[in-house]
Formats: structure tokens, C-alpha cells, sequence
């Protein structure tokens, strides 16, 4: 319950904070994790970004606003941390379907939005097949690109990587280079809260890296789970990990990569692991 009670406090951290800048390397340390992993617990557990989520709680708190008090619109933007009340209007006509100046005409409705409660919900029992195991620090060797700290920006960088990479004779230089284990194909996300966030295409390799560019993997104990399918089952595998195995684990996010092992090349019936770095709860 720990766990959950975490999240919850980070909850009230964002209600304390919709009208200041909400810090998510904060809500991380909340949760004791880093901000990268926090906002894919978030939008795994409550089925919307961070960003989405704080739009939406501002969006309802200020049609509130600016139905039962008189200040101007360019004030509740502003208030919302808006700095053009056309990036306002455009947030609030997107949530609400209307424009923020028909909010008090007769018979127009808007909606809210109420901040999320975790709990812990007990569902049907399926299988997730997953080892643990303790390794040193390794090397890869690939292709990197840097990656927003607001994870919904990077939902076109990554598919866009894979696609370039595929086409261009990257994927399979790097399979070449292949000799060292984990043994596959690597999507790794490098994103701590010390560095810029990154994201790897890469292989596990002792060959010079030629062009490519080099990383190592920190020593760190894996939660690696298995599954076949598409991409789409891979991210259905991550959404279990987070909202079904990890919170009655005894473990909690590392300090280190998360990474996607693809084991053989086809698209659309892949073998792949999912790797989590962990530590064992304190107390």
C-alpha cells in the first residue's frame, strides 16, 4: 500500500501546484522514482499522460473560475500559466468544446474533471512469465536520440528512429555487431535525472563502435519479462508490469535504463524481453 499511498501523495502535490510550475522531478522523489519513470507509471495507472492529466484538472478548475468569479480571461490564463491568451483559448476549447467567453450564456455546459485516487484492484489472474537477475555494467553500441522530458512529445521520435533505422541499413550493421549478451536488437531509454534523456538503438557489443555511439549500461538488478506479438502487445506487457506486478513486487524503480530486447527481426511476430531496473523496497 506504500506504493500507492506514494502515488496519491503525488497527487496532492499536483493539486497544490495547478497554478505554479509542477516540478516532475518532484513527483518523482514523491514516488521514489525518477521523473521518466513516474510519468510511464502515471499514464500506464491512470490511462492518461501527466501532461494530459494537469491540462485537463486546469481546464475544469478554470471554467470553474471563470463561471462564478469576474475576472478576465487573460487573468485565468495567466493564473493557469498561460502566457497568450490564444494558447489558453485553444486548451480550453479542446477540453470543453466551447470558447472560454460563452461560459456564462444561458444553457451552456462544460465539463470537469476530478483528480485520479489510486488503489490496488485484485483482477482475473494472468500469466506474466519473468526472471530476475543481477548484472555488471555493459556496453552498447548504436544510434541515440534525445528525448523530451514530457514523455507524450516523444510518442513520434521513437516509431520514427525504428522506421529511419530500418531503412537506411542501420538495424542491420548493428546486427553484425552483435557478440555480447543481452543477445538482440535494444531499445534502451536512458533517462535519469542527472543527464539528457536519450534513446538508444543499439546492441550489446566488445567491436569498435565505428560510427556509431557508445554507452554503458550501469550494473543493476532486472525485473526481465517475456512475450511474443506486435508492438502493441509489448506495450500492453509494460502497462501489466506496472499496474499488476510492481505494486505487490516488494521491488521499486532503479536508478537505471529500461530496456526493450528484440530477439528476432519480425515486425509483426516478434519474440522480445522487457527489461526493469529495480531495488528492493526500503523499510
Amino acid at each position: 500500500m506504500e506504493w500507492v499511498e506514494r502515488l496519491n501523495q503525488s497527487i496532492n502535490y499536483i493539486e497544490e501546484h495547478l497554478t505554479d510550475e509542477i516540478d516532475y522531478e518532484q513527483l518523482g522523489r514523491i514516488a521514489c522514482c525518477s521523473a521518466y519513470h513516474y510519468q510511464r507509471m502515471f499514464t500506464y495507472m491512470a490511462g492518461v499522460t501527466l501532461a494530459e492529466y494537469i491540462r485537463k484538472r486546469k481546464m475544469s478548475l478554470a471554467a470553474v473560475d471563470l463561471q462564478s468569479g469576474n475576472k478576465r480571461i487573460i487573468e485565468i490564463a495567466e493564473k493557469y500559466g498561460y502566457r497568450s491568451p490564444t494558447a489558453f483559448n485553444r486548451a480550453f476549447q479542446s477540453f470543453h468544446g466551447i470558447a472560454p467567453s460563452s461560459v456564462k450564456d444561458e444553457g451552456v455546459s462544460v465539463k470537469t474533471f476530478s483528480p485520479v485516487v489510486f488503489r490496488i484492484a485484485v483482477k482475473g489472474a494472468a500469466e506474466m512469465n519473468y526472471r530476475m537477475e543481477t548484472k555488471e555494467a555493459f556496453r552498447i553500441i548504436g544510434v541515440s536520440a534525445p528525448l523530451d522530458k514530457e514523455i507524450e512529445n516523444n510518442f513520434m521520435v521513437v516509431p520514427k528512429m525504428w522506421q529511419e533505422a530500418s531503412a537506411n541499413g542501420t538495424i542491420q550493421k548493428l546486427a553484425g555487431m552483435m557478440d555480447t549478451q543481452p543477445m538482440g536488437l535494444l531499445g534502451v531509454s536512458v533517462c535519469n535525472d542527472e543527464e539528457q534523456w536519450k534513446y538508444f538503438i543499439a546492441v550489446s557489443s566488445a567491436k569498435t563502435k565505428d560510427t556509431f555511439e557508445e554507452y554503458t549500461v550501469p550494473a543493476s538488478t532486472w525485473a526481465i519479462f517475456s512475450g511474443t506479438g506486435t508492438n502493441q502487445s509489448i506495450q500492453e506487457l509494460e502497462r501489466r508490469i506496472v499496474t499488476e506486478w510492481l505494486p505487490a513486487s516488494g521491488y521499486e524503480y532503479a536508478n537505471a535504463p529500461d530496456i526493450e530486447v528484440y530477439l528476432n527481426p519480425d515486425p509483426q511476430n516478434a519474440q522480445y524481453e522487457v527489461w526493469i531496473p529495480v531495488a528492493k523496497k526500503k523499510g
